[in-house]
C-alpha cells in the first residue's frame, strides 16, 4: 500500500551548539519520506526551483522515492534558516524565503490519484485543500500544520479538518488551535472538529495519540546526542504512516506499534544534521532500537 506526500523540499540552513550547516537538503516532504521509505513505496509532491542542485534529485531517487511529481521551475527553492540554543527544544527561525512555493499547484498522475494513503505535511492549507480535492481514492489521511496557519489561515485548515482521519500537531499547535493548556482536554477539543484521530508531538517527552476508543501515550526514546531536530516531527510522521500503510488496517495495536516506529525514526533524525542519519538507516536498524526501547518503557 503506497503512500502520497504532500510538502516541502527545502534548502535549509541550520545552526546549532554543534555547527553550522548552509543549504543542506531538507523540508517536510523529504523527512517524511527518509523514515515513510523503510515501510512502503513513497510518491513526493513537491516544488523547488532552477537553483535546486541536481544531486540532491539524484540522492532522493537512490532513496528510492517516486519523484513524478516533483516539479523543477523557473525560480528560487523554498528556503528557510534556523537555530537551537540551550536544550534545542525550540528553533528560533531567522530567515524564511517562499520563492518558487508561493504559486505553487501540485500536479499528479491518474495513477497517484488512486494512492489510498495520504500525508498533508506542512504546507499552506489551500495547497493541501487542492491536493486532497483530487485523490479519488483516499483510505487513511493525516494532515500536519503550523502555527503560521493556525494564526493567517484558520478557515481553510478547518474546512480541511472535515476531510481527514488524522491530525497531527506539536503541542504548541495543539494549544494554540484548541486555547486549552491540558493536552488531553487539546486533543477532545481537536477530534470534535473532524479527525477521527489526533496525534500531539511533545518533542523530548514523548507523544499523546487521542480516538474516543483508545488514549496512548508513550516517551521519546532517549538518546544522549541531539545535534539538529529539524524534521523530527516529519520524521516521526513517515515512520508513523509508513507503517499504517504496510500494516493495511488501522486497529488499536497497528497504532500503538506504530506510534513506536515513528518515535524510533525520531531519535535517528535528531542524531546529525539534516538527513545525514536518517537516509542511511534501513528497517533492521529501527527494529534492533525498537526491541531496546521496549526494554525502557516496559513495567
Amino acid at each position: 500500500m503506497s503512500i502520497i506526500v504532500l510538502g516541502t523540499v527545502a534548502l535549509d540552513t541550520v545552526k546549532t551548539p554543534f555547527g553550522i550547516k548552509k543549504h543542506i537538503l531538507g523540508g517536510s516532504a523529504v523527512h517524511f519520506s527518509m523514515s515513510a521509505r523503510l515501510f512502503t513505496d513513497v510518491n513526493l509532491v513537491a516544488v523547488v526551483g532552477d537553483d535546486f542542485p541536481l544531486n540532491h534529485i539524484r540522492f532522493l531517487e537512490k532513496k528510492g522515492l517516486n519523484l513524478n511529481s516533483l516539479i523543477r521551475v523557473a525560480g528560487k527553492t523554498f528556503k528557510w534558516e534556523g537555530e537551537y540554543k540551550g536544550d534545542l527544544n525550540t528553533a528560533f527561525t531567522l530567515n524564511t524565503e517562499l520563492g518558487v512555493l508561493s504559486t505553487f499547484k501540485p500536479v499528479i498522475s491518474e495513477a497517484q490519484k488512486k494512492i489510498p494513503n495520504i500525508f498533508l505535511a506542512n504546507v499552506d492549507p489551500d495547497i493541501q485543500m487542492h491536493l486532497l480535492t483530487h485523490m479519488r481514492k483516499a483510505r487513511l489521511v493525516a494532515l500536519d500544520s503550523m502555527n503560521y496557519w493556525i494564526q493567517n489561515k484558520k478557515k481553510s485548515l478547518l474546512k480541511l479538518f472535515k476531510k481527514i482521519n488524522i491530525y497531527v500537531a506539536n503541542d504548541q499547535e495543539a494549544r494554540s488551535l484548541s486555547g486549552e493548556h491540558n493536552l488531553l482536554k487539546a486533543a477532545r477539543y481537536l477530534h470534535s472538529l473532524g479527525p477521527d484521530m489526533v496525534l500531539i508531538k511533545k518533542g523530548e517527552h514523548g507523544v499523546l495519540f487521542y480516538s474516543p476508543s483508545l488514549i496512548f501515550s508513550i516517551p521519546a526514546y532517549p538518546t544522549d546526542k541531539v545535534i539538529d531536530p529539524t524534521g523530527a516531527g516529519d520524521t516521526f510522521a513517515g515512520g508513523f504512516m509508513g507503517y499504517l500503510s504496510k500494516a493495511g488496517k488501522v486497529s488499536a495495536k497497528n497504532l500503538r506499534r506504530a506510534i513506536a516506529y515513528g518515535t524510533i525514526a525520531a531519535s535517528f533524525n535528531v542524531e546529525d544534521f539534516g538527513v545525514e542519519k536518517t537516509s542511511r538507516i534501513s528497517l533492521s536498524d529501527l527494529n534492533k532500537r525498537l526491541s531496546i526501547f521496549k526494554d525502557y518503557i516496559s513495567f
